[in-house]
């Protein structure tokens, strides 16, 4: 199954300048907006308290914040979920106490606001400050391990520029998404650090892909510069790469914009991160390794390469 009809002839590596260029726009305005503003770290992170409640009736959000903010819990984040009876509750951590306590003065402050309608607490959870803490580090561990992992396998697979290309695809890709979090403010939560993660995984599978042909067409086609051979390698690939974005894509925007507030954040990650990953695949990865030096024999070290087969580098 094709999603273009005939074999495309784009000439990718001809344009890598003008996207190593707009690559590095976007990482330079991500990089100074999380050093300028940071990111909106969620409770999971900063510490605080969770609050689950249900209405009997449907109630707009907006009521919801007001008898809360009257009852002195001005800076509650409030948000639907499941149903539009479903209300989640988000404390900041300097507010968390005793969880009978809250959940009684949460159910006062909200029966006040609710018009006659009954409202049950169905659940509070406290996250510590230190909690809060402790997952931000493991996050970041899981992080680097999860680039020094990929590094050690695609260093085994392939040769190393091909590894390090890969690598900064991998770097281009989280960077990206992180800036997409701190310009837009969007709350930055645990599920939203396992989409990231998981966006690292499907962007390497993405590279690993185009990788794979590119050292498969060196061996073969040695009639042809190593340039002409990323061409028609990635162009290739091109319809799996657009099929299994698209694919990817669909599932994903139905969480994005039927899921609810809660999952938001979730869906946006992969979102973003599915567009970034399929992008570096292509425009990042490769020119990397060419412009590392990528050459024939760095792949054929094995096979004797005849004269008559080559048009680059030095004739063995």
């Amino acid at each position: 199954m094709e999603f273009f009809k005939r074999r495309t002839a784009i000439r990718f590596m001809e344009k890598r300048r003008h996207f190593a260029v707009f690559s590095l726009i976007l990482i330079i305005v991500s990089l100074v907006s999380l050093a300028t503003r940071g990111l909106n770290l969620g409770i999971d992170f900063t510490g605080g308290t969770l609050v689950e409640v249900r209405y009997e009736r449907t109630v707009p959000v907006a009521d919801v914040r007001a008898a809360l903010t009257q009852q002195g819990f001005g800076d509650a984040v409030v948000q639907t979920f499941g149903g539009p009876q479903d209300v989640l509750i988000r404390l900041p951590g300097g507010q968390a106490r005793d969880s009978a306590t809250l959940s009684t003065r949460i159910a006062a402050a909200l029966k006040q606001g609710a018009q006659g309608q009954d409202v049950q607490v169905r659940r509070v959870e406290f996250v510590g400050p230190q909690v809060g803490k402790e997952l931000a580090q493991q996050g970041m561990l899981a992080l680097v391990l999860v680039i020094l992992g990929i590094l050690i396998y695609v260093s085994f697979r392939f040769e190393w520029r091909f590894a390090i290309g890969s690598i900064l695809a991998l770097l281009h890709d989280p960077i990206l998404v992180l800036g997409f979090f701190s310009v837009t403010g969007m709350e930055f939560s645990i599920s939203t650090l396992a989409a990231l993660l998981a966006v690292m995984g499907y962007s390497i599978n993405d590279t690993v892909v185009v990788f794979d042909r590119i050292r498969e067409y060196l061996v073969q086609q040695r009639n042809k510069s190593v340039e002409m051979i990323m061409n028609e390698s990635i162009n290739s690939t091109l319809s799996r790469t657009i099929m299994t974005s698209m694919t990817t894509l669909l599932v994903v925007l139905a969480l994005l914009f039927f899921g609810g507030p809660v999952l938001e954040p979730f869906a946006a990650t992969l979102v973003v991160g599915i567009l970034v990953g399929t992008y570096s695949s292509i425009f990042i990865a490769s020119p990397a390794a060419l412009w590392l030096g990528l050459k024939r024999e760095h792949v054929v070290k094995s096979k004797l390469i005849r004269g008559t087969d080559r048009e680059d580098g030095a004739r063995i």
